[in-house]
């Protein structure tokens, strides 16, 4: 497991990483004062248990969830990994007597959109759970794949740390973010796994709408509703953001990245890549 602790302008950076080649890994934290944080999940889908006085808050879908909350020291956060989910979380925390510290407005943000949490009523208080737009999933990864050091890395901690969070509120200003309720997320969870086990050949709007039991309009509504864009939107980032580590991670060829994400056309997939990452996939 790797875990790093980054300390910016009375906030903490927490980055985790774990994997296991075992069935369950269990990491448990605990924070050593209140905090009020914001936890970005990414491209792991762990098991999450939020445990405290005798109360238990499970979480099973967490790829891509943005969870906020208030936690006191009785408050434990268990990450169930395994090996087919592993662990990528990055936490932005502040301390409740370093709210009037902030920097950049972002106490007075928490103030205007997470007021429960800034006042809270329990050990621990849960604020709005909702998915990330592709943009800060883009963030979040950069967080983990950085490779600066010195003055030059906390520089791009520091201004990566404020556009995840103006892209957080931002969120929370233009549009009352979809709560997650499992009743309703289990169709829509099981819609996005379908798609991500086949990105080469994914299943049409309509097969995709019979394979979770809805309908087209249902599917495209709530689809949009939790991940923040369309179904063919989500499935393209998808798609890119697998190229990328392809070329990337494991020295593919754009011919070879690009046909393993389903791109038959070059041209096309460039155009596409380029629109998405600002450069083309020859400059990776």
């Amino acid at each position: 497991m790797n875990r790093e602790i980054i300390d910016i302008n009375d906030c903490t950076i927490l980055l985790e990483e774990a994997t296991t080649d075992s069935t369950n890994l269990v990491d448990t934290c605990y924070f050593d004062e209140p905090v009020i944080a914001i936890a970005f999940y990414g491209s792991g889908d762990v098991g999450l248990k939020v445990k405290y006085d005798g109360k238990t808050k499970e979480f099973q879908q967490t790829k891509g969830m943005i969870l906020s909350f208030y936690a006191d020291e009785k408050v434990a956060f268990e990450h169930h990994v395994s090996n087919e989910k592993p662990l990528q979380c990055l936490v932005i925390a502040t301390t409740v007597r370093n709210l009037d510290k902030l920097p950049n407005g972002e106490g007075e943000f928490l103030e205007q959109f997470l007021s429960q949490l800034v006042h809270p009523k329990d050990h621990y208080v849960e604020g709005p759970v909702f998915k990330m737009t592709p943009e800060m999933f883009v963030l979040v990864e950069q967080f983990f794949n950085n490779s600066y050091e010195g003055g030059i890395k906390m520089m791009f901690y520091k201004s990566h740390m404020s556009a995840l969070l103006s892209h957080y509120f931002g969120q929370l200003a233009s549009q009352k973010p979809t709560i997650i309720e499992t009743s309703q997320l289990e169709k829509i969870n099981l819609a996005q796994e379908i798609l991500l086990a086949d990105l080469e050949n994914p299943p049409s709007l309509t097969e995709l709408a019979q394979k979770i039991g809805t309908n087209t309009n249902k599917l495209k509504k709530e689809f949009k509703a939790q991940f923040g864009v369309p179904v063919f939107k989500y499935l393209q980032n998808e798609r890119l953001k697998k190229a990328y580590n392809l070329i990337k991670k494991e020295q593919k060829t754009i011919q070879e990245a690009a046909w393993a994400v389903g791109y038959d056309s070059l041209g096309s997939f460039s155009n596409a890549f380029e629109k998405k990452f600002g450069y083309r996939p020859s400059q990776v």
